[in-house]
């Protein structure tokens, strides 16, 4: 991994490197996997495979399809990577610049997050592509992220790039859907790809039936839906966010003192930095937001301002210890109590209320 001295060089060779890239960096040079078998499914008036009637579970029927035994690709700060087509990468969050910089190598134009966390969308823009943020839940996705996931997919140049954190789930549900809407591919197989290449764990169920039961938006609909590719995810009122605030809290609880703060083979897509830095960004979303806030004062500014500078002492320390390799549990539950008692203090005033 490249220091971050490294990446103003790192981004003028990829700004070269964009001005006169050639077929050979295309996605197809990462080494596609088999394509599917001519498929027999029933298509809708767009060409789209329609939504499969499951006596069963999604994951049962992503078993369906046998697919050839392929291992992900690892690189440098990007895990778990498959080439699923010529238009369509799927795999973990690029970490730095260099792994962005590898992902523009792949010639890729578009990146869809559907992470949590606000992507680098300067140094993606830097490198000759461009980022779009939908965070979607494991528990399946919404009509209006469905709408959002497909138009990027219909209306944006490729090739693609998907990834939420891991690579795992929620990043190969969403290339699912792109599979479906722009390459032609079958429910049945798609859901394969889900959950043989990918890894996709069980108990995502919502994921697997999303891709195979959700109606896939037609050209149409995607055309009339009034969205901007936002490169970061605007965030609603101040309680949806607060609500999604705890959610994440929540995420860090299960592996602080119950796992040291190490990765938990329990919650295995929980990543304490991870959920930290969205911490951080979702305070950043609330701050400057006191007129929502009934009777709030001076004081809400200058708690939330507390808030975010516990939040992004959690977030330094926990990068320390990502570097050393080892984690300090009582160094990091200091922090992190010192985080939920600025909350706590607001909650007391105005939540609780």
């Amino acid at each position: 991994m490249r220091s971050a001295t490294t990446a103003p060089i790192l981004l003028a060779a990829g700004l070269a490197l964009v001005g006169c890239r050639s077929d050979a960096g295309s996605a197809g040079a990462l080494g596609l996997l088999p394509e599917p078998a001519p498929r027999t499914a029933r298509v809708d008036s767009d060409g789209t495979a329609l939504p499969l009637s499951l006596p069963g579970s999604a994951y049962d029927a992503a078993g369906v399809v046998q697919l050839p035994d392929v291992a992900p690709t690892d690189y440098p700060s990007i895990a778990h990577v498959y080439a699923l087509s010529d238009s369509i990468v799927t795999g973990g969050e690029p970490l730095d610049p260099e792994a962005l910089f590898q992902v523009a190598e792949w010639g890729v134009k578009t990146i869809l997050s559907v992470d949590g966390k606000v992507p680098d969308a300067e140094t993606t823009r830097a490198l000759g592509m461009r980022y779009v943020h939908v965070p979607v839940r494991y528990k399946g996705f919404t009509d209006e992220e469905l709408l959002k996931i497909t138009k990027v997919f219909r209306e944006l140049e490729g090739p693609f790039y998907v990834h939420c954190f891991h690579g795992k789930h929620r990043g190969p549900a969403a290339a699912a859907i792109g599979r479906i809407a722009i390459d032609g591919l079958g429910r049945e197989r798609a859901i394969a790809e889900m959950r043989e290449w990918c890894g996709t764990a069980q108990k995502y169920e919502g994921l697997y039936r999303t891709v195979a039961t959700a109606e896939i938006p037609t050209a149409a609909d995607t055309a009339a839906f009034d969205y901007d590719f936002a490169e970061a995810h605007e965030h609603g009122a101040l309680r949806e966010t607060m609500i999604e605030l705890m959610r994440v809290y929540d995420e860090i609880d299960l592996v602080a003192q119950p796992a040291g703060w190490n990765a938990d083979p329990a919650h295995p897509d929980i990543d304490a930095l991870q959920s930290a830095t969205q911490i951080s960004q979702l305070l950043r979303a609330c701050d400057g937001r006191s007129s929502e806030v009934p009777e709030a004062g001076a004081d809400y500014d200058e708690m939330m301002a507390d808030s975010i500078s516990a939040a992004d002492v959690l977030v330094a320390q926990l990068t320390d210890c990502r570097a050393e390799g080892t984690p300090e549990p009582a160094k990091l539950d200091a922090a992190f109590t010192a985080l939920k008692e600025t909350c706590r203090e607001c909650h007391t005033l105005y939540r609780n209320r």
